[in-house]
């Protein structure tokens, strides 16, 4: 059976894919026809309702879920892993809803974490993920919401930290920050679902227990990346979670669209959203 996949470029998605797509483990008799973009692309593709399968955003999720299901397996979750708002200046929290903010992505988590923080900011402009730090730089926009690798790199090129959005999200919920997962088509058989869930843990588990066979699979997406912020970018962003969401993580991305709906960031998901067990 063949079914288009969609996952980013980015490292702590190339590692988890990596086995699966290139022939490591058992793929029980499924073929994957592989796309890679940014986040706001696959996002996007969600929307549109292309993909089979594919890394989404929660909150893209959210207006998604009539389509699709939620895998337990592949999850970005964890503690100290949220956006970052930085800035060239010191900015508080009272200016914010003042301030033009570059965010990457309308149905990012990261734009979701904001709105609940700050929901009456509504001064946003959506810009790819790897140039918002830029767009600070040269004054495009007075501030930014940074994801990925750039939480590595922003000190290093004079921007300073407003506001750590996963450190609030963990401050008012004490739950891990969701931030991605994996969905998959809800009107595929019930049977099929569950066997690529069982692929998706398979290749998660297989690079933790092999890391190194990942390696150029990895590179070859973070060529401009530094290996060792590279390597921190996964270990930030793969974790127990991306096994299995287990109990804590459900309740997590529970929680997220219960305050996101009451907030009217979000319309209402659909009440079955993680797939049967």
């Amino acid at each position: 059976m063949k079914l288009n996949l969609c996952f980013s470029t980015c490292p702590n998605d190339t590692f988890m894919f990596d086995a699966m797509v290139n022939g490591r483990i058992e793929t029980h008799g499924f073929d994957f026809d592989i796309h890679l973009a940014d986040i706001d692309e696959l996002n996007r593709l969600a929307i549109e309702g292309i993909p089979d399968i594919t890394k989404i955003s929660f909150n893209a999720f959210a207006r998604v879920s009539d389509s699709y299901q939620l895998l337990s397996a592949g999850s970005a979750l964890g503690s100290g892993v949220g956006p970052l708002l930085v800035s060239r200046r010191l900015i508080y929290p009272d200016e914010i809803k003042h301030t033009k903010i570059a965010i990457p992505g309308l149905e990012t988590t990261a734009n979701m974490l904001f709105s609940i923080a700050f929901s009456d900011a509504i001064n946003k402009i959506v810009y790819l993920f790897s140039d918002i730090e830029d767009a600070i730089l040269s004054n495009e926009v007075d501030a930014g919401l940074i994801i990925h690798e750039n939480r590595f790199t922003y000190e290093s090129k004079g921007l300073k930290k407003v506001l750590d959005l996963g450190e609030f999200w963990e401050n008012l919920t004490h739950l891990p920050i969701p931030l991605g997962g994996i969905a998959i088509r809800r009107s595929l058989p019930e049977a099929v679902k569950l066997k690529v869930n069982k692929i998706m843990r398979s290749s998660v588990e297989h690079a933790f227990a092999f890391p190194k066979q990942s390696y150029h699979y990895v590179r070859k997406y973070a060529q401009s990346m530094d290996e060792d912020v590279m390597y921190k970018h996964i270990q930030l962003y793969v974790n127990q979670y991306s096994v299995d969401l287990g109990e804590k993580g459900r309740n997590a991305i529970t929680q997220l669209y219960e305050r996101t709906y009451e907030l009217n960031i979000i319309p209402k998901p659909n009440n079955d959203f993680f797939i049967n067990f």
